[in-house]
Formats: C-alpha cells, structure tokens, sequence
C-alpha cells in the first residue's frame, strides 16, 4: 500500500465562506451569482454580513444580511430563521 501523505499532487481546496476575506466574498458572491448557485449565495451573503458587522460597519452588514435572508426564503434554506433574527437584532425586520 502506498500512502499519498505528504504528495505533490496535493491539491489545494478552494476557500471556504469562514476563511475569506471581504475581497474573496465579493469575488465568490459574484461566481455564485454567474453560476445560478443560490445556497450558495445564502452563506457567501451571511458571512459578508457578519464580517461587516464585526467590522462595525452595520448599515453594510445588515445590506449583505438582508441579501442572505432573501436568498434563503426563496428556496426554503433552514437558515432564514436565523437571518431574521439578526435583521430584527439591527431593527432591519419585525
């Protein structure tokens, strides 16, 4: 048996939503968009979101929150609920 630990033909795997910065996000939200991938969207749009509030930036980050809520309505993502109430946190939502 031979082991591949350690091989050069490793490949590297794409960046995940919690590894990006807002750059690769934006980069990524427009791949998602061209590529019609909507869960997609869900998590790109969230992590900017949250990555703007954390920034204190929250008009911006409740702009990407909304984007990630409506997303998930549209396709029943169990992560609307969630969404919704951060929005409501930032008073974006009753």
């Amino acid at each position: 048996m031979t082991s591949t630990a350690g091989s050069p033909h490793k490949s590297k795997r794409p960046a995940r939503p919690k590894d990006m910065d807002l750059a690769q996000l934006d980069a990524a939200l427009l791949t998602a968009h061209a590529a019609g991938d909507r869960a997609a969207l869900v998590r790109l749009y969230q992590k900017a979101g949250e990555l703007r509030l954390g920034e204190g930036a929250i008009d911006a980050g409740c702009f990407y929150l909304t984007h990630a809520y409506i997303y998930a309505l549209e396709q029943g993502d169990k992560a609307a609920p969630a969404l919704r109430a951060r929005l409501i946190e930032y008073g974006r939502e009753e």
